[in-house]
């Protein structure tokens, strides 16, 4: 049995006509996500905060562009819609930095648009045969491909909302509290698990392929931190001089340490004695029971050397989750809040120790949700590695260049994030709701 048929069992929606409905009440929730984070003003949508990310309102046209080309064009066989702007939301077309100067859709023209496209695709929904051996239809793949690709931008425009400084435009929420840890860190057995997904009861319905495909590894055994590293913990290495000593840093994050003068986390200053952070345009003090966000890899991997330990691989990671599709089990994190902080239930990390329900079976905690973790590990693709549906999600960017982050963070969707899913990124960026934890190996 899949997460899916799980899920879709435990809300009485089975067979096809059950993934439908299904189906259409996640199109229908990610669509009013999407449209709350670009409910602001034309400016607000139009203008570009951080050459690091596009405007607003590209990213909302974007995903209905996104949805248009694969639900509509591919599995629907209908007609462009409009066929001139294709190259406007091409995401490898024009770099981020250079979109605000292009002919963009308005925001109205940009919600008239992605109206139409839901519109068509829901007919598309209607009428497709779930059960059918082509790939994009079987299980309704094609519409898990763009609801987590839509979920994926909602989480980018809260990091550009982030960017932009300006308050009241994200709502907050309530977290349950941290709690004091036992052991700091947990041993994990040496011996084989299986990393990865797909083949026979191993399949995640909706997973890319670069989970793809499930694989044997024998690791030896480790120790991993409990709780990802927290403010109070990372601020003891601001203060110890992490910053301005090389011997924490590889040469190639010295370099960006000096260059662009970085003496602590993004978007943390300092008064006096106390450390201040801007959150969604709100100063605030640092709160040292959460975890660290908006740290780089080079960060991460400073701190885990001035700590004594280093990141775990990626391997390390995933089998710390001990083979399930969540830690806790086969459970959705979408019907029950106790065991992730996934969703925008808030809008910050939660305290270390606020989920033990979602433990790990060796007993490692908030592995899914509050942070995405960085990793050792470049992003390469696994043994028997299948391109699909297109080279530009995955393969393009394997190699040298990309760090592998791992299990969400508390602005991803529950249903983009499982402990197979992989994320990357540039070890320089810090402005995604990155984290860590520390591992070590045994003696």
């Amino acid at each position: 049995m899949t997460d899916l048929d799980a899920a879709l069992g435990a809300a009485g929606l089975t067979g096809p006509t059950g993934l439908k409905e299904r189906i259409a009440a996640e199109l229908a929730a990610v669509r009013e996500r999407s449209l709350a984070y670009t409910d602001a003003d034309d400016d607000m949508l139009v203008r570009q905060h951080s050459l690091l990310m596009s405007p607003l309102v590209w990213d909302l046209a974007h995903v209905g562009n996104y949805e248009e080309l694969w639900v509509l064009r591919e599995v629907g066989g209908i007609e462009p819609l409009r066929p001139e702007i294709d190259h406007l939301y091409d995401a490898f077309k024009y770099p981020r930095k250079d979109r605000p100067s292009l002919p963009l859709l308005d925001p109205a023209e940009a919600r008239k648009y992605i109206s139409g496209v839901r519109g068509r695709v829901l007919d598309v929904l209607d009428r497709v045969d779930l059960t059918a051996p082509d790939p994009l239809r079987s299980g309704g793949y094609v519409f898990g491909l763009v609801l987590q690709h839509e979920h994926q931008h909602d989480e980018t425009m809260l990091a550009t909302l982030q960017l932009s400084r300006r308050p009241g435009l994200v709502r907050d929420g309530e977290l349950p509290p941290g709690r004091p840890g036992a052991d700091p860190e947990v041993h994990i057995p040496a011996g084989v698990f299986t990393m990865g997904t797909g083949g026979g009861t191993d399949t995640v319905a909706w997973a890319y392929d670069n989970e793809r495909p499930a694989h044997r590894l024998y690791l030896p055994g480790y120790r991993i931190d409990r709780h990802p590293v927290t403010n109070g913990a990372y601020l003891e290495f601001v203060e110890d001089g992490g910053y301005r000593d090389p011997r924490w840093w590889l040469p190639q994050g010295w370099e960006w340490v000096e260059r662009n003068g970085v003496e602590a986390p993004l978007f943390w200053t300092r008064d006096g004695d106390v450390w201040w952070r801007v959150r969604f345009g709100r100063e605030e003090p640092v709160p040292p029971e959460e975890p660290v966000q908006h740290v780089s890899w080079y960060e991460a991997d400073a701190y885990a050397r001035w700590a004594g330990k280093r990141l775990p691989t990626e391997a390390e990671w995933e089998k710390a989750c001990g083979g399930r599709t969540y830690p806790w089990g086969e459970a959705d994190p979408g019907h029950h809040g106790r065991w992730a902080n996934l969703g925008h239930r808030a809008a910050r990390p939660a305290p270390a120790g606020a989920f033990p329900d979602g433990a790990s079976p060796y007993g490692v905690e908030q592995l899914i949700g509050d942070v995405w973790e960085w990793t050792d590990s470049w992003f390469q693709p696994y043994p028997g590695y299948r391109c699909f549906p297109y080279e530009e999600y995955s393969k393009v960017f394997f190699g040298e260049t990309h760090r592998v982050l791992r299990g969400g963070s508390w602005a991803t969707h529950p249903s983009a994030v499982r402990t197979t899913f992989r994320n990357w990124d540039y070890p320089i960026r810090r402005q995604i709701f990155a984290g860590f934890r520390c591992a070590r190996s045994e003696e």
